[in-house]
């Protein structure tokens, strides 16, 4: 997919490759709590997900190493049953396309949506986003009606996909996304769909109070309270206080 620079040191391998160097660092106690921190019991948003218990660090240096790995064994990560495999796997395909041009970038694009029944968990789709969705609907206006379709999919991994995928458009100074999808979302039931809202609120007001404020004049009464108080956190006490008392 990306030729290999001459200035980094890479591996050439396979998806058992890198299944193995995690397995080489995984640590029995994180393999017990990272189940229960994401929510793999019955019921919870993550039901029937499985961790080798390696830390986020740990999981950067491994897609380093492997930063060039080859489209096919990306798929296997991305298909892999342990989650660690498949967030790897998403932190190589981001530095890819964080390196490629069109038409590589449209490709890796595709392939993150051929395996996004995978990223099935927040911390999946938070990588997926920021790093590859929202940067390649961003360079075209005519692609960011994927947006409102993932919106209105009923599918909540879709959804917080359109949601955080805003950034790059705040980042940017366009703000319209991230208030149209906000707006949209005043009624989503799930708490994770809230977070994430109020996430982009925040990184916009971080850009623009303005733009933060007029939102929230037109909607914090409206707002579930922990949309409210993530887009809140930075503002004034006196002002975080007085929001908090419309809610």
């Amino acid at each position: 997919m990306v030729r290999k620079s001459s200035t980094t040191t890479e591996k050439t391998g396979t998806a058992l490759d890198i299944e193995r160097a995690l397995r080489r660092v995984a640590r029995s106690d994180k393999a017990d709590f990272l189940p229960r921190f994401f929510q793999c019991h019955p019921g919870g948003y993550g039901e029937g997900d499985r961790f080798l218990g390696v830390v986020v660090p740990d999981q950067r240096r491994v897609a380093r190493e492997w930063r060039s790995l080859p489209e096919n064994e990306i798929r296997k990560l991305l298909g892999s049953q342990w989650h660690e495999c498949r967030l790897t796997g998403l932190f190589i395909l981001a530095d890819q396309f964080q390196r490629s041009s069109e038409p590589d970038s449209t490709r890796i694009f595709e392939l993150m949506l051929d395996c996004f029944a995978g990223v099935n968990n927040w911390d999946l789709v938070d990588t997926a986003g920021p790093k590859i969705a929202g940067p390649w609907l961003a360079d075209k206006k005519s692609r960011q009606k994927l947006l409102m379709t993932w919106a209105k999919s009923g599918q909540l991994w879709y959804q917080r996909l359109a949601m955080v995928s805003t950034l790059t458009l705040i980042k940017r100074d366009e703000y319209d996304w991230t208030t149209r999808l906000a707006t949209k979302f005043l009624d989503h039931p799930h708490d994770l769909i809230h977070k994430a809202t109020g996430w982009m609120l925040r990184e916009m007001g971080n850009r623009s109070k303005p733009h933060l404020l007029d939102f929230l004049d037109r909607h914090a009464t409206r707002m579930p309270r922990t949309m409210l108080r993530y887009s809140i956190e930075k503002l004034p006490e006196p002002m975080r206080q007085a929001y908090l008392k419309l809610r």
